[in-house]
Order: C-alpha cells, then sequence, then structure tokens
C-alpha cells in the first residue's frame, strides 16, 4: 500500500483549524475530499501538527495511505485541482516508506509569528499579521525570549484545555527581530503544548509595551501558572513553516 507524504501551504483565516469538526470546514476536510475525488479513495490525513482556527501554514506535512500507486507528480496536480478555490495549495509530494509518520517521526516543528507595530491600520496583510499599536522594542523581547529556551514547566503558557500529558517541553529555539518591518518570533522545537508559541507571543508583546521587564517574564515561567500569561497572541500571526525529519525516515 503506497504511502504518500504532502507539505502544504495554507491560508488559515476560513478554516475552523486543520482537524475536521462539527462546527465548520477544516484543511483536513479539504484535502481529503480532494484525494478521494482524484483517486476514488476516502483516506484519513495524518498532520505533523493540529493548528488552530486562523492559523498558517507554509510548510504543513501530512501523510496517508492508497490502495493504487500513483506518481508523486500527479497526485500533487491532482489534489490542487481539486482544492480550487480554497486557499490550500500542494506544494510537494513525494512517496515515502510505511514506517513514515508526519506526527511521530518529526524531529523538530518550526513556528513564525509576524507581528506588525505600525500606527496605520494594515490591507494586504489583514488577517495574516498581528496588528498592534507600536513601536515594540524588539531588542528588549529578544532578550527576555532567552530565558524561555531549554527544558522547562510550560504550564504558565499552556492553554487550560491542552491535552498533552506533561507540560514540560524543551525550546530549542526562540529568537525576536525585525524584518521586512515588522517583527518576526521565531520558535523552533520537537513538540508544542497548546497555545504555547500564543502564549509567549502574548507575554513578549508585554516586554515590548515596556510594561514586563526579562525578570518578569522569568517569573511567570517560573509561576507555573495559567493566570501569569499575558494575553494570548491572535491566530491570524502564527505559521507553521517547516518539520523537520531524519533523513532515514522520510
Amino acid at each position: 500500500m503506497p504511502r504518500y507524504k504532502l507539505i502544504i501551504e495554507y491560508d488559515g483565516k476560513d478554516f475552523v483549524g486543520w482537524q475536521r469538526q462539527a462546527n465548520g470546514y477544516a484543511v483536513q476536510q479539504a484535502l481529503e475530499e480532494a484525494i478521494l475525488a482524484f483517486s476514488g479513495e476516502a483516506v484519513t490525513l495524518q498532520a505533523a501538527g493540529r493548528t488552530d482556527a486562523g492559523v498558517h501554514a507554509l510548510g504543513q506535512v501530512a501523510h496517508f495511505d492508497l490502495q493504487r500507486h500513483f506518481p508523486s507528480d500527479k497526485v500533487r496536480d491532482a489534489v490542487n485541482y481539486h482544492l480550487r478555490p480554497r486557499p490550500v495549495v500542494v506544494l510537494r509530494a513525494e512517496a515515502v516508506a510505511p514506517g513514515f509518520d508526519a506526527r511521530h517521526s518529526a524531529v523538530a516543528r518550526h513556528y513564525l509569528y509576524r507581528i506588525a507595530d505600525q500606527r496605520p491600520p494594515l490591507a494586504l496583510r489583514r488577517g495574516r499579521a498581528w496588528h498592534v499599536r507600536g513601536p515594540l522594542d524588539a531588542d528588549a523581547m529578544q532578550r527576555a525570549a532567552q530565558c524561555l529556551v531549554g527544558k522547562h514547566d510550560f504550564t504558565t503558557f499552556r492553554a487550560a484545555q491542552c491535552q498533552a500529558k506533561s507540560p514540560i517541553r524543551t525550546l530549542d529555539l526562540l529568537q525576536v527581530g525585525r524584518q521586512d518591518g515588522e517583527i518576526h518570533v521565531r520558535a523552533r522545537a520537537r513538540a508544542f503544548l497548546h497555545h504555547q508559541v500564543r502564549s509567549i507571543v502574548g507575554s513578549l508583546h508585554q516586554v515590548g509595551l515596556g510594561k514586563w521587564s526579562a525578570p518578569d517574564l522569568a517569573a511567570a515561567l517560573a509561576a507555573h501558572d495559567r493566570t501569569r500569561c499575558g494575553a494570548v497572541a491572535p491566530a491570524e500571526g502564527l505559521y507553521l513553516t517547516a518539520v523537520d525529519y531524519p533523513e532515514n525516515k522520510a
């Protein structure tokens, strides 16, 4: 039974998130319907990350199995044909080993959060970046962010409804800097808690405004208390940009 890996890009603003839900249309549903339309087979896609409503992706990864073999380019082009006009695109499709799992084989996930700290409202970037009245101090945000790098109990930065068994996570990278007139927050870890990145960005926003210091952020982390988190940043600024796999698993 052939297994296929998809690299997927989507605009999340019109979806209820990645995962199929009863309350709206999901990215997973759009892709599964497109695969059924071209192959005649009903499949269940497994994704590297279950992005929330409004969250975008530049490099989401998913896998599925088919009974019949198709060339990888055929899979990509046929799925894209049946996705139109929805804002979801398969960038690449490839046949992978049966043991490959988009979620469990992943060794790192990369996220980007975009903040537009300008006074005028957004036009082309509306719904694709968090618009805040600035300016924010990106250098202070970068310095404070480093206290979150490493292995910690991230209870403070975890959604109340998070289903992870443990709040312990290892944050391998957290960088804040200016790029193309925006503040970009980049995070990398093997796995993230529910709302972890958005919670961290919301707290870094307080640092950028000068309302929190670096010690304040460190104290919030050490408190292991959700009420010590800054307001959670909105979904519209968050992007799943890439997922890493060991070469021998892909």
